[in-house]
């Protein structure tokens, strides 16, 4: 079904004259905000009116298929015009939606926005993912109905997103071969991103096996430790399911060796400037600070490159960097837990004491077992470790924790009793 506003020729002339209008529009001095208010109402109005002429124009574009002449993508195209790239993938779905005529009779008219619109849209491809059979045109005229009734009647979009859910588990339990949403395996979905400072931001939805297959496995490895004084875990919640979540990385990663020996962290790119290791960076992660590539650098299968000012590989690292499995075995067996929270052996990382990068050897004088979080507090939070006389690592707090940094014996030598066999 084409777009109800499909006849766009003449619109160059008044859309100049309403960019004129608009560009000399100002508010009122008005006390009392009742002016202010009035006239935000009509520029709600007028904003769901380009909305829709904008989602008419990308559904125009892409039927006369002006971006794959010139080998783009139709939302690529309206990025480059200076949508940003959300607004530009929502008018492409509502543009080339077949199926919500009534609801772009509304939108036409101004009374919902652009968002409200998209949510009917994607809760209607909803419905169709979750249908075991296509629905027949009535049926999608009904769940149109339904979606439109609740979006008149004040629901937000995520609320018809919702409401979506329900009518496409209700019709896929009706339909032959439909199953329920939670157990479909097809809607999964993962998504891996950057935030704008950087860092990587993950989303997804998962189906009931999947999802607890993840849950079981961040809850198992997510419970608060004590500290090294005995006082409770400062992490909250979310803090210790991100630290789960990285100790299942890296039992991902050693998979294949199914042994006491703790495996390596993720296999990770990490490009070195021979002259400025500090402008170091991750293949898909970007720059890094030093402290974070010598935390990188003590325990992770690392394809570590040192390049020039060129980017000219100049050493592709050393390969006795990682500790071995019987050298694992041996700190297993005198440290028997993480040494700052008792976190068990088979969730840390072996630390360098004397970091590699800065020429520390791999050997037993020189490694300890840290626990993913505890190993990014020696790093970067103020924590030190050295090698004690006794041959058993010990630890310097920072002075937030302990103004006199007076040193701590390793946690199985605090807590031994509480402390199950080293196997």
């Amino acid at each position: 079904m084409p777009y109800p506003f499909d006849t766009m020729e003449r619109m160059q002339g008044d859309l100049d004259t309403v960019i004129d209008i608009l560009t000399n529009c100002r508010f009122d001095d008005d006390p009392t905000g009742q002016i202010v208010f009035a006239d935000m109402q009509k520029l709600v109005t007028i904003r769901n009116l380009v909305d829709s002429l904008t989602a008419a124009g990308a559904g125009r574009l892409d039927r006369l298929g002006l971006a794959q002449r010139h080998g783009h993508k139709p939302i690529a195209l309206l990025i480059e015009m200076g949508y940003a790239p959300a607004v530009a993938a929502r008018m492409q779905r509502i543009g080339t939606s077949a199926v919500v005529e009534r609801t772009l009779k509304h939108a036409a008219d101004g009374a919902i926005s652009g968002e409200h619109v998209d949510a009917i849209v994607r809760g209607l491809n909803q419905i169709g993912l979750r249908a075991g059979e296509a629905p027949d045109a009535e049926t999608w005229a009904e769940f149109e109905g339904d979606l439109l009734a609740q979006v008149l009647s004040g629901a937000k979009p995520a609320e018809v997103m919702a409401r979506a859910h329900q009518l496409g588990d209700h019709h896929s339990s009706d339909a032959e071969g439909g199953r329920p949403a939670k157990e479909d395996r097809n809607l999964n979905t993962l998504d891996i991103g950057r935030t704008d400072d950087g860092r990587v931001a993950v989303s997804g939805s998962l189906d009931v096996v999947v999802g607890e297959k993840l849950a079981t496995a961040i809850e198992k490895l997510s419970a608060p430790v004590p500290q090294p004084d005995g006082s409770k875990d400062p992490r909250e919640a979310p803090r210790r399911r991100a630290d789960a979540l990285e100790m299942v990385l890296d039992m991902a990663a050693g998979a294949g060796e199914r042994s006491v020996t703790a495996p390596p962290a993720a296999l990770i790119n990490l490009s070195v400037p021979a002259d400025a290791p500090d402008k170091s960076a991750l293949a898909f992660g970007g720059s890094i600070t030093h402290g974070t590539l010598l935390e990188t650098s003590c325990d992770g299968v690392v394809v570590m490159t040192i390049v020039d000012g060129e980017r000219v590989p100049l050493d592709m690292g050393r390969s006795k960097r990682l500790f071995t499995a019987s050298q694992r075995r041996a700190l297993f067996e005198r440290d028997r837990c993480c040494i700052k929270c008792g976190a068990p052996a088979s969730r840390t990382q072996a630390h360098h004491i004397a970091h590699w990068s800065d020429g520390g050897a791999t050997d037993l004088a020189n490694g300890c077992l840290l626990c993913a979080s505890c190993h990014a507090d020696v790093h970067h939070n103020g924590w030190d470790v050295y090698m004690g006389p006794d041959a058993h690592p010990w630890l310097i707090p920072p002075e937030v924790v302990d103004r006199r940094r007076r040193p701590i014996p390793a946690y199985n030598r605090r807590f031994a009793d509480e402390l199950p066999n080293a196997a």
